[in-house]
């Protein structure tokens, strides 16, 4: 009786087009798109938004998986819930994956900032737009605060992981204790509690059959020198290629050079948060090279708070007011446009060169537990950085002045009690509400406190 040999069955294109973890790149397309809309409210907005859609209803990754991205995200310069969503689209859909949702990422963003650049210097401050503004900044107010408790509840297991966020916001908010040196500090006390035999919690996750990437290492995902070499030789040139051929052809004194070059290195000593990096793009652009006003750098924050997209996306004003100012035998607007692209390209460019170089060898750490615990107590930490971030969002919003205050080894920004905006706080009280107690959608919150903060702006100019 001869032996006959089956042959494998044929793969058709449509199967291939689907990972195993059963989730095709086009539904992934889609769902990226949703994070970017909805991409409001700062990194800790941000991060919400994608733990809901990515870990609660889509159930892609693990809880453990997700917090291990982010607690590796935290780590980078540049904004981390952008490099987030790099970091998972790359774990599930390889290089294209990454690219989808970082990309997806910041394209709204770009596009709203952009336009309501062009709207600042061809119209000024319209009482229209800046009714929309001020209601939209209340909004999200209590989409911080929703996003501060929501990431708590998940990041902090065990009262260790508690001390360490209060502590951090202690450091951070009274004593302006640098982000990085607090950062060092938990990962320091998380690997010596893992050595003491003191679990840090926080990697829970759903279950091994509850996510679809499941507990293994995708094949894509297992580190080489060789594709470390092949990232570096792509992305490096991608981001510094256009800065040095700015410097050669049109030399170090143009304001496309200039700008190019400040904001790579901003790209590379952004840790902190965005709220750290912003104060010194501030200064920078505002003393040293005299791009724009005091007053407009505020204009511009205002349009990034309440736009979607990082916050630091704001760079990309101070670039179109740098151009247009400065418009280099081209029209104004051109000029504008051009450079705000620019900004734009040499800072985030960097975060995919930093997340597909770096995502293989912490996946391949995933089970070292001292690592683990050093990062869970990162996480701890940036909880208290997130809820510092509130804190001072909320104090900028309730109130129209502050004043600096420095003893006692204290460094505080004390509101002017006198200054408290009445509307500001009844708006952002009514969107508390609304999310908190009548469980009302984020989207629904902030169309509801734009519309109420044009009328208002309109009947009592409330915006200042």
């Amino acid at each position: 009786m001869s032996a006959t040999t089956r042959q494998p069955a044929p793969v058709s294109s449509a199967q291939t087009a689907v990972p195993a973890q059963g989730v095709s790149f086009g539904e992934a397309f889609k769902v990226w798109l949703r994070v970017a809309l909805l991409s409001f409210g700062g990194p800790a907005g941000q991060i919400a938004v994608m733990h809901r859609i990515i870990v609660e209803e889509r159930r892609w990754i693990s809880e453990a998986r997700f917090l291990h991205a982010l607690n590796y995200c935290h780590l980078l310069p540049g904004p981390e819930a952008q490099q987030l969503a790099i970091y998972i689209g790359w774990l599930m859909h390889k290089t294209r994956g990454g690219l989808a949702a970082g990309i997806l990422f910041v394209v709204p963003g770009v596009i709203a900032l952009m336009a309501l650049s062009w709207i600042y210097v061809i119209w000024g401050n319209v009482s229209f737009v800046a009714g929309l503004f001020f209601g939209l900044k209340t909004a999200v107010l209590a989409v911080v605060i929703e996003a501060v408790l929501r990431v708590g509840r998940r990041a902090l297991k065990s009262q260790l992981a508690v001390v360490i966020a209060a502590v951090a916001f202690v450091a951070l908010f009274f004593f302006a204790i640098p982000f990085p040196l607090v950062v060092l500090a938990a990962a320091f006390v998380g690997f010596a509690a893992n050595r003491f035999g003191y679990a840090m919690g926080g990697q829970a996750a759903h279950g091994k059959d509850d996510d679809l990437l499941g507990e293994s290492m995708p094949d894509h995902a297992h580190p080489s020198l060789g594709r470390a070499i092949k990232v570096v030789a792509i992305w490096l040139p991608l981001w510094l290629g256009p800065v040095a051929l700015l410097y050669l052809f049109l030399g170090g004194d143009n304001v496309f050079t200039r700008l190019s070059v400040f904001f790579s290195q901003v790209a590379v000593f952004s840790f902190g948060g965005a709220y750290a990096v912003l104060a010194y793009v501030a200064q920078q652009a505002v003393e040293t090279h005299h791009w724009l006003l005091p007053g407009e750098m505020l204009t511009g924050l205002g349009m990034a708070e309440t736009t979607p997209g990082p916050l630091i996306m704001v760079v990309q004003y101070v670039g179109f007011l740098a151009g247009y100012r400065t418009p280099e035998m081209m029209s104004p607007l051109l000029a504008g446009t051009l450079a705000g692209l620019l900004v734009t390209w040499v800072t985030f460019t960097p975060c995919f060169l930093w997340v597909f170089l770096g995502a293989p060898y912490v996946e391949a750490l995933r089970g070292v537990r001292a690592l683990g615990a050093a990062l869970s107590a990162v996480t701890a930490a940036v909880v208290g950085v997130i809820l510092n971030l509130a804190v001072w969002f909320g104090v900028h919003v309730i109130f129209r002045e502050t004043v600096p205050w420095h003893g006692f080894g204290l460094n505080l920004s004390l509101p002017v009690l006198p200054s408290i905006d009445i509307f500001a706080t009844i708006l952002a009280i009514a969107a508390a509400l609304a999310i908190f107690r009548f469980k009302v959608g984020i989207i629904q919150t902030l169309l509801a406190c734009s519309l109420a903060g044009v009328v208002l702006q309109l009947a009592f100019g409330v915006a200042q």
